[in-house]
């Protein structure tokens, strides 16, 4: 069973064709600048060189179908024809509350992700059109939504509910959703077949830290907690967004300070985090240049802040858990950052967290980063969303 994952955005097209006999990757791409000059689709198959494909694509629709021609091409491609792809599995960022699990498409699904939208526009939106493009193009194949959100459908209400007029969450559904669930998801399950241990039995913090980051409490197997909110900008503080913020901030941008509601949006998702900091990048590892090779004051604050927050939320997770019996570490930052896994961990020692700092020089490879006699282990696990995704659209098809 070949299975095609699709993950459009705004103005591009991921994709990945897993062989899912043996789990292994075929090809992967990223078609850039859809619907705009210079669209460009580069595919690259393990062993061979990149393949490269410059034409005008106007919309999603033309994107996936030279990705689709890219998969099939003679000299360039890994199969010989479309009916070689079992099903394809599309990732969408919101399911809201409807949908704790990933499904399969039909119409009701997607009318549903239409309502959706105005929970999150900038995802959804592309999301939905490449599942059109798809169907378009693709008319016999079974296709599947696996949600961002599902992953922390499993949260209890304590969790999940703002302490706001419970009528907001009955009629308008403004409630902690969370998001990066199935990269959570994946190393939560992938952790815990590395240690060799059940994963009923096992207390889990999974910390995704890239541009945009997250933490979660995994009890058997299950979220029930995590940083991001209602929208991706709650939680840690990340490369351009804030973070969790006393909101009455907003309500002084605007009354005090004579800034429009769109302005305060554009501040908080766009011109925050280290960048707003720093105002000089959003990348974490521009910003650790500033600060070891040009001693830079400002920088090293910015650092100092995006692990303390990580640092203190791992705390909280740690009490709601009752315990944890492990860390893990993944994502850009997360896998690649051996310097920002010590400024987190340090100083939760008292919780049993011993850092083996050889081992933690790791990147992006699964390693066992803590000491042998730490009572909480500490892992780097690469995430693999793409993977997670066939595995579910393969799981609904059986």
């Amino acid at each position: 069973m070949k299975i095609l994952v699709i993950n459009c955005g705004s103005s591009s097209v991921k994709y990945q064709l897993i062989d899912m006999s043996n789990e292994d990757l075929l090809a992967q791409g990223l078609v850039e600048r859809v619907g705009i000059d210079g669209s460009i689709l580069t595919q690259k198959v393990k062993g061979r060189d990149k393949y490269i494909v410059q034409v005008p694509m106007k919309d999603h629709k033309e994107a996936i179908s030279h990705a689709l021609n890219a998969l099939v091409d003679k000299t360039n491609g890994v199969i010989k024809s479309m009916d070689e792809i079992s099903a394809v599995g599309h990732r969408v960022v919101h399911g809201g509350e409807k949908y704790s699990q990933s499904v399969l498409v039909n119409d009701e699904v997607m009318d549903y992700l239409e309502e959706c939208v105005k929970l999150a526009p900038l995802h959804n939106r592309p999301n939905i059109i490449g599942i059109e493009a798809c169907k378009a193009l693709m008319p016999r194949i079974p296709m599947a939504v696996v949600f961002d959100t599902a992953f922390h459908g499993t949260m209890p209400k304590r969790a999940y509910l703002y302490p706001l007029p419970y009528e907001l969450y009955e009629k308008h559904g403004i409630r902690k959703y969370g998001f990066h669930g199935t990269s959570h998801k994946y190393v939560s399950q992938k952790v815990a077949q590395v240690m060799g241990k059940n994963i009923e039995d096992i207390n889990i913090i999974s910390c995704h830290i890239g541009n945009g980051a997250s933490i979660t409490a995994i009890k058997g197997g299950k979220s029930i907690d995590t940083s991001m909110g209602f929208t991706p900008l709650d939680g840690v503080a990340m490369g351009t967004r804030s973070g969790s913020i006393d909101p009455a901030i907003i309500m002084y941008l605007v009354k005090e300070l004579g800034y429009t509601i769109d302005e305060v949006s554009e501040i908080l998702n766009k011109k925050s985090g280290v960048l707003g900091i720093t105002s000089i990048s959003s990348d974490l590892r521009d910003i650790k240049e500033a600060a070891y090779n040009n001693e830079n004051e400002i920088a090293k604050l910015a650092l100092d802040i995006f692990s303390y927050k990580i640092k203190t939320q791992i705390g909280a997770y740690a009490a709601a858990l009752g315990g944890v019996d492990v860390i893990v570490f993944t994502a850009g930052i997360g896998e690649n950052s051996f310097e920002t896994r010590i400024d987190i961990l340090e100083g939760l020692e008292y919780m049993g967290v011993h850092l083996n700092k050889e081992r933690n020089k790791v990147m992006g490879e699964i390693a066992l980063i803590s000491t042998d006699d730490s009572k909480v282990k500490v892992y780097v696990i690469p995430t693999n969303e793409e993977l997670m995704i066939a595995k579910e659209t393969r799981d609904l098809l059986h």
